[in-house]
């Protein structure tokens, strides 16, 4: 567990799949499989975004990853990294992203 929020490693992603994970406790989560690029690799991510997005537009997008957080398991599934967002008015997640796109792995700072 980190001890600082400058502990916190946020890496570019790129979505390479996504779908819909009905199993999971919380409603609307979605399965995201991430390219972090170079030594990084793929990672996966379970995130509550099926409010906002369905999940053919998440593939090929660019995302934000809290890369260092541990993983947790959800209905079965490893979520390595978390997917950053913000709430909406409602309260749910919307994707925090590059306004361009950057290399894939690049580190937040």
């Amino acid at each position: 567990m980190v001890e600082s929020p400058f502990d916190v490693d946020i890496r570019v992603g790129e979505v390479l799949a996504a779908e819909s994970f009905p199993e999971a406790n919380k409603p609307e989560m979605t399965k995201l499989w991430i390219d972090l690029g170079g030594e990084h690799g793929e990672v996966q991510s379970a995130a509550q975004l099926d409010h906002h997005y369905d999940p053919e537009e998440l593939e090929g997008r660019q995302v934000l990853c809290a890369t260092n957080l541990g993983a947790v398991r959800i209905a079965g599934f490893n979520s390595e990294a978390l997917t950053v967002g913000v709430p909406s008015d409602e309260g749910y997640p919307i994707l925090v992203s590059p306004d361009e796109g950057v290399p894939t792995g690049g580190q937040l700072y």
